[in-house]
């Protein structure tokens, strides 16, 4: 479907189901778009961070998109992760992607081996004339170890290469001067700033971002459309007290033993545990070689799922 212009409201980056074996678990996923879509987001984003693409074969990542785009069907856009350490293998998952329904595409800058400024604006230059797909780039430093200049950002939004960004920096201040500096320019009514910051929500959509990618969406996602709404009417209290209870939600991705796993087995396997505790996907497994919850910690998501009202 035609992306809006300039994207806003909530765009939940989707967690992948996966079978205990590690394959797509295919009617979870269409479960979780579709409960998505019911709670009224107004756009899905398959093989994000939270959707583990890093930790997908090629064969999978198409399997998981194909699954999100038959299932939203036209009803929101979908967004897809092309993302990869270079310009070539990114430019083969943007055309497949094209090929599978994908409204949009999402791409971070290159990574493995550091590159410059006028490389990044090259390789997002590079994807947009060779697919015809509105273009997000993706702001992950702490992923891809390095952060979008805003220079950058700015240039490629004014020569239309890029329809918006997805900023999960957790640099606010950058952040905000961004916004204050696309609206001097006239182009935030064209150029789509999503946070990806699931803590301040609030905060950044008072500075002027459109909407927000959270990965906690996929567990709440009601949340974050009250909290949208709220914000768009500009009820700040009532808005600053739904991030409060999202904030004390979020609890359940420190849940993981870090003696034994890293941050992203505790994270991903937060949001997929209370996914399977809600009765939405089968199965908590998250992709190797990342670790499973244990019981306590599958606990104290049952516990924090009670606390903020969803259990």
């Amino acid at each position: 479907m035609p992306l809006p212009t300039p994207l806003s409201g909530v765009v939940p980056p989707l967690c992948t189901p996966l079978t205990p074996g590690g394959d797509i678990d295919v009617p979870s996923l269409r479960a979780l778009a579709e409960r998505l879509i019911g709670a009224g987001v107004t756009g899905l984003f398959a093989l994000g961070s939270s959707g583990e693409t890093a930790y997908l074969s090629d064969a999978r990542r198409r399997t998981a998109l194909r699954t999100v785009v038959e299932a939203a069907a036209g009803r929101v856009p979908v967004l897809a992760g092309a993302i990869d350490m270079t310009t070539a293998r990114v430019l083969d998952h943007a055309r497949a992607a094209a090929g599978l329904g994908a409204d949009a595409l999402v791409v971070t800058a290159p990574y493995y081996t550091r590159t410059h400024p006028l490389e990044i604006a090259g390789h997002f230059r590079r994807i947009r004339e060779a697919v015809d797909l509105p273009l997000f780039a993706y702001d992950i430093p702490m992923a891809v170890h390095t952060k979008l200049p805003s220079r950058t950002v700015l240039e490629l939004a004014a020569d239309g290469t890029l329809a918006g960004l997805k900023d999960s920096s957790g640099d606010d201040g950058a952040l905000r001067r961004l916004l204050v500096e696309l609206r001097r320019r006239g182009l935030d009514a064209t150029f789509s700033v999503l946070t990806g910051s699931e803590l301040t929500v609030d905060g950044a959509l008072l500075a002027g971002a459109h909407g927000v990618v959270p990965g906690l969406g996929n567990v709440d996602p009601e949340g974050y459309v009250r909290l949208y709404a709220h914000a768009r009417a500009g009820r700040w209290a009532d808005a600053a007290a739904e991030q409060d209870r999202l904030a004390a939600l979020f609890a359940i991705t420190d849940v993981g033993d870090e003696a034994v796993m890293g941050r992203s087995s505790s994270a991903l396997g937060a949001f997929k545990t209370a996914l399977h505790l809600l009765g939405v996907i089968d199965s908590p497994a998250t992709a190797a070689p990342q670790v499973p919850l244990g019981d306590a910690a599958t606990k104290s998501v049952c516990r924090l799922l009670e606390d903020g009202g969803l259990l």
